[in-house]
């Protein structure tokens, strides 16, 4: 019996023990269950802070000021219980912009292809389009006119048509821009209308262009506007440029643009390409584009770049679109050659008076004296030309003949009853081997600028090798060693370099 109750009692220890263990274990089972959840919770904010971080990398490409803001919301995801009142307040608020959702006219389609380019006017001068196609260039924006910033008046470009031209017949892909001073939504239009016609036998493939600076100043026709009435204004024209079958494109300055400073950003890139103009930055990555937190199209990212033809600083661009092909143009009717505009880097102040020479001169087809120019012909003292326009450079435009010709200024004359002047005796010529065409007549005096003269590598002022070197002031001195009465050139040593000028602008030191 003692052995039964003995082994009764241990049975039941063993049921208690057993009874304990299975209420421990549920227990832990609870307690396991619990953990489990907050693991799941874990998980959950991970994938959502995943999810935003993969939407930020796409942000990336956008800019860098988008990544920021994508950081902070990533931040209050995952700490989405915090007591921070910033919580509720850091979703991003810049909108993401796909340039493929833009307004676009192009028929030939766009791609995403990263391309190179240019933008170009008169102030380039006669540009040699085969150089600047040789030179890796794929388009150029080119000015088709403006609106008079005092008359109102619109104006063509002097070297529009002869750079549409010769861009398309070297293979470059041609984009427009006009210079607009309007001041209503009408003139906007009127505007556009007329950029529309006036390119309309060109195979514009890029994006047409709207182009508004200098309206802080007091003299501009825009001085009054306010930005709403601005932003209006190039939407106006932007609308209409669509509305004729082209992609517009609104420029402007990143300091303009940025945060809606002096236009309606916001609002306009939602729609219109922005071709943003923007110096002095990185561009060792330039394919990424710019760091900027607006829509960028296109980046203008010096207005100081050289290009092989062409002989003056010029702005260069990179576009973050390309195209699948080239547009042909909306008016196949036959259009005229253009010739470039010979004046367009000399201003020449209008006159109406009858000249001849004081001995002769020749008359150019245009004011240069380098091997480009040609002598058309010979205008000899009694004969007589009437002289149209008149160059600080130097230069006269005169018509002989129904024709318009150049010639030095120097060797004509308004006294039409002067007795013909006897050529100086021809002296020694200049041995410096500098092979220009230009022979100067030795000479050895001091002179100085009667007021200031540019003082240039060579005796030119439109070669496109031609630049200056240094700038002499009145008061200042150098040593004439040579000049030329033909061309209304001197030679001079200023500053241990040999350099030439303009003879009018020069007097000897008594």
């Amino acid at each position: 019996m003692k052995k039964v109750i003995i082994s009764g009692g241990v049975l039941i220890a063993c049921l208690i023990i057993g009874i304990a263990s299975i209420l421990l274990l549920n227990n832990k089972l609870a307690d396991d269950n619990d953990i489990s959840a907050e693991v799941i919770s874990v998980e959950d904010i991970s994938d959502i802070s995943e999810a935003s971080t993969t939407s930020t990398t796409i942000a990336e490409t956008s800019s860098e000021a988008s990544t920021e803001a994508s950081s902070i919301s990533n931040i209050s995801v995952t700490e989405a219980s915090s007591s921070d009142p910033q919580a509720a307040n850091t979703e991003e608020t810049g909108e993401k912009i796909n340039l493929s959702d833009l307004v676009n006219a192009s028929s030939v389609g766009e791609n995403s292809s990263v391309t190179y380019g240019i933008d170009v006017s008169r102030f380039q001068g006669t540009i040699d389009w085969a150089q600047v196609a040789s030179s890796g260039v794929e388009f150029a924006m080119i000015r088709v006119g403006y609106r008079d910033s005092s008359t109102g008046e619109i104006k063509a470009d002097t070297n529009a048509k002869y750079n549409m031209q010769e861009a398309e017949k070297n293979g470059i892909k041609i984009g427009a821009y006009f210079f607009s001073t309007a001041v209503t939504t009408d003139e906007a239009k009127e505007e556009a209308n007329w950029v529309a016609s006036y390119i309309a036998q060109y195979p514009i493939t890029y994006p047409v262009g709207y182009n508004c600076e200098g309206f802080e100043n007091t003299s501009s026709r825009q001085y009054s506007l306010t930005q709403d009435e601005r932003s209006n204004i190039a939407i106006a024209f932007l609308e209409q440029i669509y509305n004729a079958g082209y992609t517009p494109i609104f420029y402007a300055s990143r300091n303009e643009l940025s945060e809606n400073a002096k236009w309606n950003t916001s609002q306009i890139e939602k729609k219109y390409k922005i071709w943003m103009a923007w110096y002095n930055q990185d561009t060792s990555n330039i394919a990424k584009g710019p760091s900027y937190g607006g829509q960028c199209a296109m980046w203008q990212y010096t207005n100081n770049g050289s290009v092989a033809g062409i002989s003056k600083p010029v702005d260069v661009d990179v576009a973050y679109f390309g195209y699948n092909g080239t547009e042909s143009a909306k008016d196949t009717s036959e259009r005229e050659t253009a010739s470039a505009d010979v004046e367009a880097l000399m201003k020449f102040d209008p006159v109406d008076e009858t000249v001849t020479a004081k001995n002769t001169t020749n008359l150019r087809d245009k004011p240069s004296q380098g091997s480009d120019s040609t002598v058309k012909v010979t205008l000899q003292n009694g004969q007589t030309a009437q002289r149209t326009g008149i160059s600080s450079s130097g230069w006269s435009r005169v018509v002989y003949e129904g024709n318009t010709y150049y010639a030095v200024s120097s060797f004509l004359t308004t006294d039409l009853s002067a007795p013909k002047q006897e050529s100086p005796q021809s002296a020694q010529q200049t041995s410096d081997n500098s092979g220009f065409k230009t022979k100067f007549t030795d000479c050895n005096e001091t002179v100085t600028a009667k007021d200031v003269v540019n003082l240039r590598n060579k005796p030119s002022v439109t070669d496109a090798d031609s630049s200056v070197v240094a700038t002499l002031s009145a008061g200042d001195t150098a040593i004439r060693t040579g000049i030329n009465n033909e061309y209304g050139w001197s030679r001079v040593e200023y500053n241990g370099q040999t350099l030439y000028c303009v003879s009018s602008y020069l007097k000897v030191v008594e």
